[in-house]
């Protein structure tokens, strides 16, 4: 299956990161869509859409998407939240969800940078893919492609662009 990765959006789904994520089954979004339901909805009409909401997405968009989201894909777990953290440095929350749910990825948004770190103590990848908006203080938009299966997941692919 291969998977689409992006985060605050911030309201900004560009023509560039559909072409980038049109081959993708599914778009998993680690929060702050922005724009309210739009941007989310907007995701959703374009591919399946699993996400979760951030700090800046309003009461409409908390609805449609939690807080945090625990789901398996071709055998892989998955725990998805917006402010995560990184290895030995999580979020006392992301933490203890971690602790709860033990998955195989933990995904997250929020710091506006692009990072993938295993985790040797949870035995888990941690998939942070930046931000695809303009709004932040980053210099580069960017979003993960990559395949998982029940070896996990790999061939995974980095889109960037100016932020603008």
């Amino acid at each position: 299956m291969l998977i689409g990765l992006i985060s605050d959006t911030h309201g900004v789904f560009s023509e560039a990161f559909r072409k980038f994520l049109e081959p993708v089954d599914e778009i998993w979004h680690a929060g702050d869509f922005g724009g309210g339901l739009e941007t989310a909805q907007q995701i959703a009409a374009f591919k399946p859409l699993v996400g979760v909401y951030g700090n800046c997405d309003n009461q409409d968009l908390r609805f449609d998407h939690p807080h945090h989201q625990f789901f398996t894909r071709e055998g892989v777990t998955v725990l998805m939240t917006h402010i995560g953290g990184y290895p030995g440095r999580y979020s006392p929350e992301s933490r203890r969800l971690i602790e709860e749910y033990h998955p195989q990825v933990f995904v997250c948004g929020h710091s506006h940078i692009l990072k993938v770190a295993y985790d040797q103590r949870y035995q888990m990848l941690t998939i942070n893919p930046g931000a695809c908006g303009q709004q932040g203080w980053h210099l580069v938009r960017t979003a993960l492609r990559f395949q998982i299966d029940s070896s996990g997941v790999h061939d995974m692919e980095v889109f960037e662009l100016p932020r603008h």
